[in-house]
């Protein structure tokens, strides 16, 4: 064999070898729950493909690709074109795709009371967090199928229990979690899709630096979850990884609550 054959056999073993790696894409990858989800993926030797909207802190997260297989793209969910565009990235880079995260969003403080609630502001929440899901999985879904892949939606408790002025987001997580068995019905047997409504998650050592918050929780707040302390992002990371895994091949259209109990106790004041 010449030396000319020798690297493209080597460039052929290479390719060969990356697409026997798992592929994943986690939207709003970059910090957050989706900081975990990334981090988790690619411990486990997942080749992690993290998208977000945030620049800044896509910027920190690729401090840890020299460790790990991340890759970070910019993306806006609720941009069509700009889905697809994605889409055809991740096919004609890397040819598969085993799992998908939905996991961008908007949060819900800083709602206005409902005869305040701009219509925009509740378009904005909707386009992200439930349109963005489903443009992901529209244009995901013939290259999980030929994986026989798996969707994560991360929904929230809201889509289950409310607080004043939180219309906009908890319809928005309420059509994720319909999203979800929906999903689970047109993908399957092929793709199993689920979902995760994490409570109240302490995600402020997981954001960019410019936005940390020092504060420390207080001991009330951890005695509200009957485990005993506030949820960690790496608890939804955890999950994650266990439904995108073959140990979860019997579970689709689900939807798990992970909040230390909260929603089932009762309070009284």
């Amino acid at each position: 064999m010449n030396h000319k054959s020798q690297i493209k056999e080597r460039a052929n073993q290479m390719n060969k070898t990356k697409r026997s790696v798992k592929v994943a894409v986690v939207t709003g990858g970059a910090q957050g729950i989706g900081k975990a989800i990334t981090l988790k993926l690619a411990t486990e030797h997942w080749e992690v493909i993290a998208v977000d909207i945030d620049k800044e802190a896509g910027g920190e997260l690729l401090g840890h690709s020299k460790i790990y297989s991340i890759v970070f793209k910019h993306l806006d969910v609720s941009d069509e074109d700009s889905v697809e565009q994605f889409f055809n990235f991740v096919e004609k880079e890397y040819g598969r795709l085993d799992a998908l995260i939905n996991n961008a969003g908007l949060a819900s403080p800083g709602n206005a009371p409902i005869e305040k609630l701009k219509f925009n502001e509740w378009h904005e929440k909707i386009a992200v967090n439930l349109s963005g899901p489903m443009l992901c999985s529209k244009y995901a879904a013939n290259l999980l199928r030929k994986s026989k892949g798996s969707v994560v939606n991360i929904a929230s408790t809201r889509a289950l229990m409310s607080e004043p002025d939180n219309e906009a987001y908890s319809a928005s997580k309420g059509g994720v979690v319909a999203l979800t068995h929906a999903l689970a019905n047109s993908l399957g047997p092929d793709v199993r899709v689920n979902a995760i409504s994490p409570g109240w998650i302490d995600v402020r050592n997981w954001q960019k630096r410019s936005e940390r918050d020092a504060e420390p929780l207080r001991e009330v707040d951890h005695k509200q979850h009957l485990v005993g302390r506030v949820g960690r992002p790496t608890d939804i990371a955890d999950m994650v990884s266990y439904l995108i895994s073959n140990r979860a091949g019997f579970i689709t259209g689900q939807n798990f609550v992970i909040d230390g109990g909260m929603n089932r106790k009762m309070i009284y004041q």
